[in-house]
């Protein structure tokens, strides 16, 4: 199956050759940034099933996780597009849900870095909460 998506303005339109590998909300602080005071909704997916085109710039810096993190966003309105990490390039690449197509594609099944949420955050209970991030482990293919 092939899912689609495109930013705000459609200058950057993604394809995706592969089902989902997973879904999950994260709030690290890089996060919240990024999502003006939110987590962000990752979808998670092969890298070599993603397929961009069209204007992308990115921005590379170390998260809390200790790892490189790349970040995407649509060179033309700013809408951010994806995050992978550099230094462990087997780990899954995190498209932003709200770019693709379906958002009903798959419904998000842990918060990452819960920690760092504001205590106003809204943490869905029936969630596990992680209080840091994913175990920097390869994805097994």
């Amino acid at each position: 199956m092939k899912h689609m998506g495109r930013c705000f303005c459609g200058a950057v339109e993604i394809s995706i050759e592969a089902e989902p590998l997973g879904a999950r909300l994260c709030w690290c602080r890089d996060c919240q940034r990024l999502a003006s005071g939110s987590a962000t909704v990752n979808v998670l997916f092969p890298p070599d099933a993603v397929h961009l085109q069209g204007p992308v710039s990115t921005i590379a810096r170390v998260a809390d996780s200790g790892n490189r993190v790349e970040r995407g966003f649509c060179a033309s309105c700013g809408s951010q597009i994806f995050s992978k990490t550099v230094n462990v390039a087997e780990l899954p690449m995190r498209i932003r849900a709200g770019i693709l197509d379906d958002p009903e594609l798959v419904r998000p099944s842990a918060i990452i870095w819960a920690q760092s949420a504001p205590s106003w955050a809204i943490l869905d209970p029936a969630l596990p909460h992680h209080p840091g991030g994913p175990e920097t482990q390869p994805m097994a293919r």
